[in-house]
């Protein structure tokens, strides 16, 4: 399993201020926050960033995150798969392999609902396809449906499709109505994404976003996590995501360097 940085972790930065600051702390990779590159690409080409990034040395392990898919409809569905378009050719021009997909359940939803879900995302999988990118569906706790493993490995499996698999985010697991035993369900095909973080001292039920830590300063079993995804011989990302505006205070090279040493300790104590 190899560590990377999400650029959620350090909000404030533009794009080449996080490329800088991952390359000075160490990181071998970034997952990129799509509207920060969007940004960036307004005032610089796609040549002179890849220049950028060979010159950092940083890969772009994957991008998050896509929303609107799932239950837009008419208009709407047209201007988000529009817009989804032109991020796959980014994702394919820059080669970045995993495009993180948000469940978009923030209402309740009924069987009609659901069905037409899982048919969206068949057909931005296979779009994806298309573009040499595959897709991974994040279940967020919070949500009223695909708040759990079990409910996006349920999705995974009615789309069908081969080219989508599964982000799996450790803070909506715990904070969400997941359970051990859903691990079980995991399968090596569909784990696309990992994304690592911690919780100290709040009420899962209260716990937002912002109150993410780093991974082994908080209250989550970690290890148990890591060692089912090596069962599953999973070898990709394991991405730390942190939203907290404590840590967007700080210097955005200091963030990464002791971010990339927590979660270092985290996959060498897994390996130990």
């Amino acid at each position: 399993m190899k560590p990377c940085i999400s650029e959620a972790t350090t909000m404030p930065c533009t794009f080449a201020e996080d490329v800088a600051a991952y390359a000075e702390a160490g990181w071998q990779a970034t997952e990129v926050w799509l509207t920060k590159l969007e940004n960036h690409l307004e005032a610089h080409s796609l040549a002179d960033t890849r220049k950028l990034l060979e010159d950092s040395g940083l890969q772009l392990a994957a991008a998050a995150y896509q929303g609107g898919l799932l239950l837009s409809q008419a208009e709407q569905r047209r201007v988000h798969y529009d817009h989804y378009r032109k991020r796959l050719e980014i994702c394919q021009e820059l080669g970045i392999p995993t495009l993180i997909v948000a469940a978009d359940f923030a209402e309740a939803v009924d069987a009609v609902a659901l069905e037409r879900a899982a048919v969206s995302l068949a057909q931005a999988a296979q779009w994806a396809a298309g573009f040499n990118v595959r897709l991974a569906l994040e279940f967020r706790g919070k949500n009223t449906f695909c708040a759990s493993l079990d409910t996006a490995a349920a999705m995974l499996h009615q789309c069908g499709e081969p080219n989508v698999g599964l982000c799996f985010d450790a803070f909506h697991y715990y904070t969400g109505p997941s359970k051990l035993e859903d691990l079980d369900l995991l399968r090596p095909e569909w784990l696309a994404h990992v994304q690592l973080s911690d919780l100290a001292g709040i009420p899962r039920e209260l716990a937002t976003d912002s109150d993410r830590v780093l991974p082994g300063d908080g209250d989550f079993q970690l290890a148990p996590l890591l060692e089912r995804f090596r069962a599953l011989d999973y070898a990709g990302w394991i991405s730390l995501e942190l939203m907290n505006p404590a840590l967007w205070k700080m210097p955005a090279a200091q963030v990464a360097g002791v971010g990339l040493t927590a979660l270092r300790r985290i996959l060498d104590q897994e390996t130990a």
